[in-house]
């Protein structure tokens, strides 16, 4: 039975201009929050909710929940590592990272 508190694949890597697409195949909701100082500092912001900012996205949490069965997607065009978790799960390790070359 998957764990309902991980991001699978835990490291995504995908190309410059790559799109990643997050589906909640759980039954509870999640988001997708970068964390700001684990992003290029060149890239985009990015956080289910369309948050500018992860201060934006932890005072408004409930705004950017994706419910089971929906989906969030952000396209990458700067190349790095960009770190980021679900903020209702990321004391229970819910991260991840995406890899962009």
């Amino acid at each position: 039975m998957p764990d309902d508190h991980t991001f699978e694949p835990k490291t995504a890597t995908i190309e410059t201009g790559g799109t990643v697409t997050w589906t909640n195949e759980s039954d509870v909701q999640h988001t997708v929050t970068a964390y700001e100082d684990e992003i290029p500092a060149e890239a985009v912001y990015f956080a289910s909710g369309g948050f500018e900012s992860e201060r934006a996205a932890r005072n408004r949490v409930t705004e950017g929940l994706i419910a089971p069965g929906e989906n969030y997607e952000h396209t990458f065009d700067q190349p790095g590592t960009y770190g980021y978790c679900c903020i209702p799960h990321e004391s229970s390790g819910m991260v991840g990272t995406v890899r962009v070359r």
